[in-house]
């Protein structure tokens, strides 16, 4: 089956995607440093701003994949825009409305599924009146019967990142998300042996992030630097890792904690080993906190191959599929 890749970053789609058989047909990413990275891993560049691609330019295809921008609606988002006085969500004057840059696409080339990736708070911004508006345009507007789910990665990763997957295909034919048998991974099972010292952070660094976590103690709140039991999880990876590394903090014996390496962020995320870091730790950093989780993309794309192959057409119109969430693993 043929794919699209849409806001590919890094190719994380593409990666799970084309392990099971697909062949990506197209590409698009603005960011010039995330485009390097996916040619140094896929071999060509992708094409820039959605937003200046006519739909004719796009291959014909059979699925549609995208993680489209989730800050406007991310809760961390949602606060910065509101601390800054900037508008989120839909309301967003750039990236909210890239959402309807994959309507205009679904639209216009009609193939047979779509994949969407993004923040679970998705769900509840804006008191639901976006995600509804996301729902009513993909079901109403375009025909497509919808399937939606929020998963958390740590079912097959060693970390906490839960995230709003949307499926929809053109026929009615019968999807279920796959049921997922977790695996036991921890931190300590992607670490490096060997790590330079510039990942450990300064006297000065450690210092502060510790007096910052005992003022909001004092004051109730819950916000800290996540120092990791390597026996368990870690928190969420986000592209804000580079800042300080603050939220996932790695202990070491007789010295300060220290930050992930962008290996270390890569296997957090899924990726082989073989994947290419060519590019600064800043940017890697950024590159890995804005991807997918591969390994979890990968087993969704099993059940849209297996339901596309096989089409077995619900008895029903599915005008009413509820979200489901998988039981979250601690």
């Amino acid at each position: 089956m043929k794919f699209i890749d849409l806001f590919a970053g890094i190719g994380g789609f593409r990666l799970a995607f084309e392990s099971l058989g697909c062949e990506c047909v197209f590409a698009s990413e603005w960011d010039k440093f995330s485009q390097q990275t996916y040619q140094d891993n896929f071999g060509d560049i992708p094409a820039g701003d959605i937003q200046k691609i006519e739909s004719k330019d796009i291959p014909k295809h059979d699925i549609l994949t995208a993680g489209f921008p989730c800050q406007p609606f991310s809760i961390a988002g949602v606060s910065k825009h509101n601390s800054l006085g900037n508008k989120h969500g839909f309301k967003h004057s750039t990236q909210g409305t890239l959402f309807f840059e994959i309507v205009r696409i679904l639209k216009d080339k009609s193939p047979q599924a779509f994949l969407l990736e993004n923040v679970k708070n998705l769900l509840s911004h804006d008191k639901g009146k976006t995600f509804s508006v996301i729902e009513s345009t993909l079901r109403e507007e375009l025909g497509y019967h919808l399937y939606y789910q929020v998963i958390d990665a740590s079912l097959l990763l060693p970390q906490h990142r839960k995230r709003i997957f949307l499926v929809g295909f053109k026929e009615p034919i019968k999807f279920n998300f796959p049921i997922i048998n977790p695996i036991n991974i921890n931190i300590e099972d992607i670490l490096e042996s060997d790590v330079e010292d510039k990942y450990t952070l300064t006297d000065h660094l450690w210092q502060y992030l510790q007096n910052y976590a005992q003022k909001h103690k004092e004051k109730g709140n819950g916000f800290g630097f996540g120092l990791v039991d390597l026996k368990g999880k870690s928190r969420t990876l986000s592209a804000r890792y580079y800042k300080d590394g603050s939220e996932i903090l790695i202990p070491q014996i007789g010295k300060n904690p220290r930050r992930l390496t962008p290996r270390e962020c890569a296997r957090l995320q899924g990726f082989p080993d073989e994947f290419k870091i060519i590019v600064s730790d800043t940017r890697a950093y950024k590159q890995f906190g804005n991807s997918v989780a591969v390994p979890i993309v990968k087993e969704i794309a099993k059940e849209m191959i297996k339901s596309l192959s096989n089409k077995i057409f619900l008895e029903i119109k599915p005008s009413t599929i509820k979200q489901l969430e998988l039981p979250l693993v601690f």
